[in-house]
């Protein structure tokens, strides 16, 4: 059995893939404490936590330089969505993150754009 760590990644068997369990990761909680979505943008505030966090919580704050989704840290870690979601909570609940929900503007949709889209996605087939 070879293990091997990933420099930006999670402990990996070349075999058995990740060997650190997902829900082990966010010490069994499937709730996050702060309200996000999945195109929430998230970016580091540059002050340092001050509880103890784990190796995850670090990659996912090295991400937040700018401002990256929380599908992007999902993605990054090898995470499911709602563990990085509950290692965003903690980081934003410790103030070394901020985030922000994605903005939507209600403008309503060009038919003929749609259309037109949709025109050439035929043409395409």
């Amino acid at each position: 059995m070879r293990v091997s760590v990933a420099p930006d990644g999670p402990l990996v068997d070349d075999a058995a893939g990740r060997l650190i369990r997902p829900y082990t990761v966010s010490n069994g909680r499937t709730r996050p404490t702060a309200v996000l979505d999945l195109l929430s943008l998230v970016m580091a505030t540059g002050t340092e936590p001050q509880t103890h966090l784990g190796p995850e919580h670090s990659v996912a704050l090295g991400l937040c330089c700018d401002p990256t989704s929380v599908a992007e840290i999902a993605a990054h870690l090898r995470l499911p969505a709602v563990v990085t979601k509950v290692l965003v909570s903690d980081l934003v609940d410790c103030g070394a993150v901020t985030a922000h929900p994605p903005a939507f503007h209600d403008m309503p949709t060009d038919r003929s754009l749609l259309e037109a889209v949709l025109d050439g996605l035929r043409r395409q087939l």
